[in-house]
């Protein structure tokens, strides 16, 4: 379980976080959307500890990570896998290359051949299959998301953060990477935390909704209830998108 505190981050005069407060259960699917700027990503970061706040805690399984040394911290970040928007693969690298990074990184004490199975084992995972020598170039844009999942997924994580994981997709992918994500969370019974703006992507894959609007969590529920709210703010934010509530 993830309990985020009171969260409050600024750069500046920039006040991006007002006061977070947000739990996210074991095991569920988590959306976190709200327009552009207005600190999703930010608030990612500090779940994993890769930004401070100024203000305010985020306790992972019963620890402050502020309250951590840099050893116990690092330890706790091998519970997360982070797929980042735009994928972050290393474009001088194999495929193998860039999967494998987090084991041997983290030292965990395989050897190669290990490593080599358990990396087959995450892109056949993603729907991938004879590709570790390719470089990210040799690639698709879907090839490239479904990569990095495998990156995330090969310490067998805990959490798996998205950040925009349908960005520059065009529909058919986005919706092939949108069950992919639901499949993994049913089947590895992992927590997922989608940061997004795409309501497409949320109602597809998400079991609740968290609605950052200035600077504060304004909304919590199912992407149903969300759809049915007359709230304006939140009426306004599904118009902006393109979403269709009949879709």
């Amino acid at each position: 379980m993830i309990e985020i505190k009171n969260i409050h981050k600024n750069f500046g005069d920039n006040y991006v976080l007002r006061g977070i407060d947000l739990n996210i259960n074991t095991g569920e699917s988590l959306a976190i959307i709200g327009k552009s700027g207005c600190g999703k990503s930010v608030l990612l970061k500090h779940i994993v500890g890769l930004l401070f706040p100024e203000k305010g805690d985020v306790i992972i399984d019963g620890k402050s990570i502020y309250q951590l040394s840099k050893k116990e911290l690092y330890k706790i970040r091998q519970k997360f896998g982070f797929l980042f928007q735009g994928a972050a693969l290393f474009d001088s690298m194999t495929v193998f290359e860039n999967v494998s990074l987090p084991l041997i990184e983290n030292n965990f004490g395989y050897t190669i051949g290990e490593i080599k199975k358990i990396v087959e084992e995450k892109l056949e995972l993603v729907g991938l299959r004879n590709i570790l020598d390719l470089k990210p170039s040799e690639l698709s844009g879907g090839m490239k998301k479904r990569v990095a999942l495998a990156r995330a997924l090969v310490t067998n994580p805990d959490y798996i953060l998205y950040d925009e994981p349908t960005t520059g997709l065009d529909p058919i992918m986005s919706d092939s990477i949108d069950e992919l994500i639901k499949e993994l969370n049913e089947r590895l019974n992992v927590t997922s935390i989608i940061v997004t703006h795409d309501m497409f992507s949320v109602k597809n894959t998400a079991d609740r909704i968290a609605m950052i609007h200035e600077g504060k969590i304004y909304f919590t529920g199912t992407p149903q209830e969300f759809l049915d709210s007359k709230d304006q703010v939140i009426e306004n934010f599904i118009k902006r998108t393109g979403f269709l509530i009949n879709e």
